[in-house]
C-alpha cells in the first residue's frame, strides 16, 4: 500500500478553484434515476460502462470519492485505459499496480493504483484507476476516470461487496474530490458545480433522483402552496481532519459536514453537552450527511435524551410504547399513531442548523414500520466515542429535496415534500428540461 495512500493521491479541491462554465453554452444536466433497496435501505442509481456496455447499478455514496465497480473475470471492455503510473491523470503518488494476466480490464502492469473503499465492508481493496466510457441513457460520456476492483479475487467475509445490495456493482462517489462523478461531468459538460439529491421513500412510490449540474424548477410547487421559503439554506463547512477510512496524514475530509446548533422535539430544547455538536481539534464531533447509514446515528450522550423525551412527548399524545425491535431503542403500538400529511402524528425533531434555519423530522422521516403493528423511532446508538456525534442517514433524507451547491458551499434542503403535497419521485415533471438534455 502506497505510504501516502490513495485518499492523499486523490487530491482533495475546493470546487471554488476549478474554473467555471462560460460563454453561452447551454448547461445540459444529467439526471440518473434513484432506487431502494428494500433489504439494504440503500439508494442505488443505474448506468452503463464500457463497450460492450454492461449495466452497472451503483450504491449512491454522497461521501464516496469516487465512482468505482466490479471488473471481476467475467467483465471486459475494448474501451477501457488503464492509467499509467505517473501520468498527469494518475492523482499524485498513488502508487503502482501489476498483474500476472491474462491481462484485462483490472489486470495490466506499471497501472495508477486504486484503494477501493466500500464503507460497509471491514477492509480497504486494492484496484485499478481507469478510464472508460459512460452511458447515460443515449448519450456517451467519454474519458470517465474510476476505479475498478476483480470481486473475484476477494471471497467471504472479506468480500468488496460486502453490505451493498445483491444487485450493486459498485459506488457512486459524490464527495468534494476531483474524481467524484459530479465533479468530472461539471467540467466535461460546462455544468454547474452542483448537485441535488432526492431520495424516493420506497420503489412502491416511484423513483427518487440524482440531479448533476442543475435541480427541478420548485416553481409550480411554490405557486401551488404559496410559499416562497420553500428551500432553506445552511453553509456546508469541511471537517479540518479526514473522517475517511483511509487518508493521508493532514488531509482534510471531504464528506459533508453541517452545523447543528441545537435539537428540539415538539419546540422543547434536547438537553445534552453543546460540544458534542461542534467539531474538535482532533476532528471529533459534529454532523455529517451520509446515504450509506440507513438511519441516523447519534452520539450515545445525544440518543439516550432524545430518546426520552421522544417517548415522554409521544406519551402525552397517547402514544402507546411496545418493546424495543433492534437496532431501534424505542418502538410504538402502531395503532395508537395518529396520521397526518406526513404519515404519522408524532412528535416533531427539529434541527436548528448554522443560519437560523430549521430542519424539520416529521413522522415520514422520524418513524420506522416494522411490522404492521409495531413502529420505531427510526435513529440509532452510535456508542460513547463515535468520531461524528451526529449522522444523518437515509431514511431521514428521503422525500426531502437537498441541493449541494459545491462553489458557494452551501446545503439547500425543502424539509419534507409531503408537506408541499409531492414526493421526490414527482420533481423531474417540474425539472426545465433543455433540449438535449441527458436522463438515464
Amino acid at each position: 500500500m502506497a505510504s501516502s495512500l490513495f485518499f492523499l493521491t486523490i487530491a482533495l479541491l475546493s470546487f471554488s478553484c476549478f474554473p467555471q462554465p462560460h460563454g453561452k453554452t447551454q448547461p445540459r444536466p444529467f439526471i440518473l434515476p434513484i432506487e431502494k433497496d428494500p433489504k439494504t435501505n440503500l439508494f442505488y442509481t443505474s448506468v452503463r460502462i464500457g463497450t460492450p456496455q454492461h449495466k452497472m447499478d451503483l450504491v449512491i455514496d454522497v461521501g464516496g470519492p469516487f465512482l468505482w465497480y466490479d471488473c471481476n473475470n467475467s467483465y471486459n471492455s475494448t474501451t477501457y485505459h488503464p492509467i499509467p503510473c505517473g501520468s498527469k491523470k494518475c492523482p499524485g503518488d498513488s502508487g503502482c499496480s501489476g498483474c500476472n494476466g491474462p491481462f484485462k480490464v483490472g489486470c495490466s502492469n506499471d497501472t495508477c493504483g486504486a484503494f477501493i473503499i466500500n464503507p460497509l465492508a471491514d477492509s480497504i481493496f486494492s484496484g485499478d484507476t481507469g478510464e472508460d466510457v459512460l452511458f447515460l441513457s443515449n448519450t456517451k460520456v467519454s474519458n470517465i476516470l474510476s476505479g475498478c476492483t476483480n470481486s473475484d479475487a476477494f471471497t467471504g467475509d472479506y468480500g468488496v461487496l460486502k453490505g451493498l445490495p445483491k444487485i450493486s456493482k459498485g459506488i457512486l462517489g459524490l464527495a468534494r474530490t476531483k474524481l467524484a462523478l459530479q465533479t468530472q461531468l461539471s467540467l466535461s459538460h460546462n455544468l454547474p458545480s452542483n448537485f441535488a439529491l432526492c431520495l424516493p421513500s420506497s420503489n412502491k412510490n416511484g423513483l427518487g433522483n440524482l440531479f448533476i449540474g442543475g435541480a427541478p424548477s420548485l416553481v409550480p410547487i411554490l405557486k401551488q402552496n404559496n410559499d416562497s421559503s420553500f428551500f432553506l439554506t445552511t453553509p456546508l463547512i469541511v471537517n479540518p481532519f479526514s473522517t475517511a477510512p483511509v487518508f493521508g496524514e493532514g488531509d482534510p475530509s471531504y464528506e459533508y459536514f453541517i452545523v447543528v446548533k441545537s435539537i428540539k422535539i415538539d419546540d422543547e430544547v434536547l438537553n445534552f453537552k453543546p460540544t458534542l455538536l461542534s467539531i474538535d481539534n482532533k476532528g471529533n464531533g459534529g454532523t455529517k450527511i451520509s446515504t450509506m447509514q440507513p438511519f441516523t446515528v447519534l452520539h450515545s450522550a445525544i440518543y439516550k435524551p432524545l430518546v426520552r423525551d421522544f417517548v415522554k412527548k409521544a406519551s402525552d399524545r397517547k402514544i402507546k410504547k411496545v418493546a424495543a425491535v433492534a437496532p431501534f431503542g424505542a418502538c410504538f403500538d402502531f395503532s395508537t399513531i395518529g396520521r397526518t400529511i406526513t404519515v404519522l402524528d408524532v412528535p416533531t425533531i427539529d434541527l436548528e442548523l448554522e443560519g437560523g434555519v430549521h430542519w424539520k423530522i416529521h413522522g415520514g422521516n422520524s418513524m420506522v414500520l416494522v411490522n404492521k403493528e409495531v413502529a420505531c423511532l427510526g435513529f440509532v446508538d452510535g456508542g460513547k466515542e463515535p468520531k461524528t456525534s451526529i449522522v444523518v442517514g437515509g431514511h431521514q433524507l428521503e422525500d426531502n429535496l437537498l441541493e449541494f451547491d459545491l462553489v458557494s458551499s452551501k446545503l439547500s434542503f425543502s424539509n419534507s415534500l409531503l408537506l408541499h403535497k409531492t414526493r421526490c419521485s414527482k420533481l423531474v415533471s417540474f425539472f426545465p428540461i433543455p433540449q438535449g438534455v441527458m436522463m438515464s
